[in-house]
């Protein structure tokens, strides 16, 4: 099991750090909630099809209709929210930053898991990543950072939507063993673009947008959305939430490098800093370092 969770979360974090450049693009031209939007009913287009013809028709909308309120749910906290978050957060800082203060969420993972799950008790390690990985998401927003107090509201909406992530992930695994990877997948994405989708229309833009914004909602939707999440959801089924959260270890280096060499971002001190201290907190925070020594838990 351990030879799969490697080249899945090394694809995953190739795919899911692209996401933030294709942000940063759309954004020029679209308001946050019709960006979204698009991504999830192209996800939802993909995915359905994909659904239908495999299991057959009735059998699908029969699973889809199973899967209504927990999906309905996941399409809310793990995609409307934390998408619209993370677009709005991308209009004041640049990819790179948000994927940096994306890092955070395996900490909320942690710190969610103590209430839904009492035996999970942190101290010694894990006590001290916890309080790192905050520390580096204060640095990254910082008390004056370039672009002002915008770009801390702009990072601490990032923040906000990896705390939805990881309520997210942590429902996922609660119920994905009662639903399939693809059922599951294929209902957050429906759901999510219903909730989007008025939103959306309300704030189109008054001119056709060009061909890139395009391409970075089809990308999204694509490979973000549609592949990503069927990935992401088999990491939580093969080895639970907390596990399948550390592919965020793996963004804020793809997104830094993507934005340095197709958007001229600058890696500045501040940004490595933070990311270091998020990255070195999610690993102590998460107790990865413990799964040298012992199994890890799997949720079945």
């Amino acid at each position: 099991m351990g030879r799969r969770y490697v080249p899945l979360l090394l694809v995953l974090g190739a795919i899911w750090g692209a996401s933030f450049m294709f942000i940063e693009v759309a954004d020029r031209e679209l308001e946050p909630t019709t960006l979204m939007a698009g991504r999830l009913l192209v996800a939802a287009a993909v995915l359905l099809p994909a659904l239908l013809f495999t299991v057959g028709v009735r059998p699908a909308l029969r699973e889809l209709r199973r899967a209504g309120r927990t999906g309905f749910v996941a399409g809310i906290v793990s995609a409307a929210l934390p998408f619209t978050l993370i677009a709005w957060g991308q209009t004041h800082v640049d990819s790179g930053t948000a994927a940096i203060a994306n890092a955070s969420m395996p900490i909320f993972v942690v710190l969610l898991a103590l209430r839904v799950r009492r035996s999970e008790r942190v101290s010694g390690l894990r006590l001290l990543g916890i309080v790192l990985g905050l520390l580096g998401v204060a640095i990254l927003a910082g008390a004056n950072p370039p672009g002002g107090w915008s770009a801390v509201a702009g990072t601490l909406a990032v923040v906000v939507a990896s705390f939805s992530y990881a309520v997210g992930a942590l429902y996922a695994q609660h119920h994905i063993g009662n639903v399939s990877v693809v059922v599951f997948s294929t209902a957050q994405s429906i759901a999510g673009a219903l909730v989007l989708v008025p939103f959306g229309l309300a704030q189109l833009p008054a001119h056709p947008p060009g061909w890139k914004p395009i391409g970075s909602v089809l990308a999204l939707g694509i490979a973000g959305t549609a592949v990503g999440t069927l990935l992401y959801y088999r990491l939580v089924a093969l080895h639970g939430s907390t596990r399948a959260s550390l592919v965020v270890y793996l963004l804020p280096p793809f997104a830094l490098v993507y934005g340095a060499v197709l958007l001229a971002e600058s890696a500045s001190a501040q940004k490595l800093v933070g990311m270091a201290l998020i990255l070195a907190g999610v690993a102590l925070g998460s107790g990865v370092f413990g799964w040298a020594r012992r199994p890890a838990a799997v949720a079945r």
